[in-house]
């Protein structure tokens, strides 16, 4: 099974820069898209539905604003929109499809380049823990897939020393991804299969930056440890060029 994810940056954008035939090509059984920027009626879900994929969208209350969603040609058991607290729910940031033997999350964690809404952002991440601890309870066998608007090391970031005091590699941020990673008891899959550096997932529109590959790994396919056996292969796709961001790859034989 392929899971992709991919912060778009905008749905209706993506759409007109051949999003369709890019997703035809990569054939991924589930893609979680973050920042759909779309009300579930300004969505081409028609299109989605002559490729084969179901498509579930939780959007923001706020128009052209954040909102993820979740496309898969396996039709879900169930899905849950939003995590039950309002404040994140008008924002759609949280999305949850059940199937067989798994379940898998599209995320959007809030991002804090306007350094007034860092508190909202580790409040999000705080809250979005403590319902991954209690959601695994129920479902063992989690894919967390999203933009989490974090780098965890020093590798994952082209500047580690010079972007110390910035958001996305503060050291509060840094810390919560680790505590969340060993308390959730998740692999990241792309560094399960790749130590390398220069590999990442968001380049800014500035400077040149992704010819120059200047970026940050902020995209993340997260898996229960007790899925670690069925990772088979994980890769960020860079080629595709929809977005400021780039898709994530994960396969599993499930």
């Amino acid at each position: 099974m392929k899971l992709i994810t991919y912060n778009v940056n905008g749905i209706r954008a993506a759409f007109t820069k051949d999003f369709l035939g890019w997703l035809k090509s990569a054939d991924p059984d589930i893609i979680c898209i973050q920042e759909s920027k779309a009300g579930n009626d300004q969505i081409d879900i028609e299109s989605l539905e002559k490729l084969g994929y179901h498509s579930y969208w939780h959007s923001a209350v706020k128009k052209g604003y954040s909102g993820v969603g979740i496309a898969s040609k396996i039709k879900p058991n169930y899905v849950e929109y939003g995590c039950g607290i309002e404040s994140y729910d008008n924002e759609g940031r949280i999305i949850r499809a059940d199937f067989d033997g798994f379940s898998a999350i599209s995320v959007y964690v809030p991002s804090a380049s306007n350094i007034e809404r860092l508190d909202f952002k580790m409040q999000f991440c705080h809250d979005f823990l403590e319902y991954i601890k209690n959601l695994k309870k129920e479902i063992p066998n989690l894919i967390i897939s999203g933009d989490f608007n974090i780098c965890h090391e020093a590798i994952d970031i082209h500047n580690p020393i010079g972007l110390k005091n910035v958001s996305g590699f503060l050291p509060m941020e840094r810390e919560w991804m680790t505590n969340f990673i060993n308390e959730c008891e998740l692999i990241d899959s792309f560094r399960f299969f790749n130590n390398e550096p220069d590999n990442y997932t968001w380049w800014s529109y500035r400077q040149n930056s992704r010819e120059r590959n200047k970026g940050w790994r902020l995209d993340y396919n997260f898996t229960s440890y007790e899925l670690k056996d069925k990772l088979t292969r994980a890769v960020i796709l860079k080629e595709a060029v929809h977005s400021d961001h780039c898709p994530a790859l994960v396969e599993l034989s499930l």
